[in-house]
């Protein structure tokens, strides 16, 4: 029996819209998956979803450097990140951890919708 792998979602402020559509469209195969995400992400998407998510910090509180955390833990599997890359954000430095660090520790991590949709179905389909 293979373990449920966890998803991390998150969206910078100009992109939770585009990754609450895109959760509603992915439900069926995000229900596979533990999910996990920063603060406002995490709400959103459950709230929108019905599906459970777990909430870390908000990301410029910390939730970022979080999710990180947990990848080198190798307890994400997979990120799901919606960033806006034409807006600096506060917690950049962050960001770019974060990003570094999935690369780093050989974790899929999507930064638009179009490579969300071939990760999350690609591995729900290998799930079934």
């Amino acid at each position: 029996m293979q373990k449920q792998m966890t998803v991390a979602l998150i969206a910078h402020d100009n992109k939770k819209h585009e990754m609450i559509q895109w959760a509603l469209t992915n439900k069926k195969a995000l229900s596979r998956f533990k999910l996990c995400g920063t603060g406002t992400t995490a709400k959103l998407v459950a709230d929108a979803t019905e599906l459970e998510v777990k909430r870390y910090l908000s990301g410029p509180l910390g939730g970022d450097q979080q999710i990180g955390a947990k990848v080198a833990e190798g307890k994400i599997d997979m990120v799901i990140f919606f960033w806006d890359p034409l807006q600096m954000q506060p917690h950049d430095p962050d960001v770019k951890a974060l990003l570094r660090i999935a690369a780093l520790y050989d974790v899929p991590i999507a930064t638009n919708k179009r490579t969300a949709d071939y990760l999350i179905g690609a591995v729900a389909k290998n799930r079934e």
